[in-house]
């Protein structure tokens, strides 16, 4: 069942103390006695958002990879996204943990809620997702006025990259998030919102998982206009040149082969306005070939 994206948000006065109260996006209630002074984050989506709320000097550990801003490369690391170290993150003493529930980390994110940690969980599927999960960190965190700045100026870009492409001719496009298994996206992807706010169409849109592994064959058949790839570290990925052996592809014919940093495509951060500019910009290069 698809996660609640909406997160609701109110304060109220309880006796002395100011309680806050937040529904993630799984639905559930996440409320704190007061704001919260120690965050732990295991995400580096959320590490980032809890900075861009204003919240990032409350952050007291975090897992690895969590590298935007320069700040968050200092905090202290307890584990990775396939491994957290719970006794660690006990340790720092959090009043409030931000996790993106996957694979590797879902266990041990129930396991922390049991332990009696208010867990804050975040699955953002929409690009206006990004701006709730803004507001809800700064509610969560006591930082609101910060939150709110950063949530409306996300939305001020959105507006105004919507309101540049979306009306023009679509572009069919295959991203490629890695190559060895082959993988994409599915339309339930942030990623195919973007793709969708630059007047581009997902060719796997209708994959019944979110990113699924698929076959050579796969994209040969869509026949993609536009091949968008990922990378590391911000390089371009040598195997994104490896679709030049199939110049039967419109993809390939046009010379439409891009690729975009993954933090500002696989993030769900304001940075993904970033990686939207880029994409849009490069549809807009793949209809002049037309």
């Amino acid at each position: 069942m698809r996660p609640i994206l909406t997160a609701i948000m109110f304060l109220a006065i309880v006796g002395a103390h100011a309680e806050v109260r937040v529904i993630d996006d799984y639905g559930r209630s996440v409320a704190l006695a007061r704001p919260a002074g120690r965050v732990v984050s295991l995400a580096p989506h959320l590490t980032e958002l809890l900075y861009a709320a204003g919240a990032g000097g409350r952050l007291v550990g975090a897992i690895e990879h969590s590298d935007y801003p320069e700040a968050a490369r200092g905090l202290p690391r307890i584990g990775s996204e396939t491994g957290i170290n719970l006794e660690a993150l006990l340790r720092l003493k959090p009043d409030l943990v931000a996790a993106w529930p996957n694979a590797g980390s879902r266990r041990a994110v129930d396991r922390i809620a049991a332990l009696g940690v208010p867990v804050y969980r975040s699955e953002p599927r929409e690009l206006d997702d990004v701006a709730r999960t803004l507001l809800a960190l700064g509610v969560l965190t006591g930082t609101r006025p910060a939150a709110e700045a950063a949530a409306q100026a996300f939305r001020e870009r959105v507006a105004a990259l919507r309101k540049m492409h979306t009306a023009k001719p679509v572009v069919r496009v295959f991203y490629e998030v890695w190559n060895r298994p082959l993988m994409t996206v599915n339309g339930a992807h942030l990623i195919s919102k973007v793709m969708a706010l630059c007047g581009g169409e997902n060719v796997f849109a209708a994959l019944p998982v979110i990113a699924p592994p698929i076959d050579r064959e796969a994209v040969l058949r869509a026949n993609p206009e536009v091949i968008v790839a990922s990378g590391i570290d911000g390089r371009d990925p040598i195997w994104l040149q490896d679709w030049r052996a199939f110049p039967q592809l419109t993809a390939v014919a046009r010379g439409n082969l891009y690729a975009i940093a993954p933090d500002l495509m696989q993030r769900h951060t304001p940075r993904i306005l970033e990686g939207a500019e880029r994409l849009c910009g490069a549809l807009d290069e793949a209809r002049s070939r037309r």
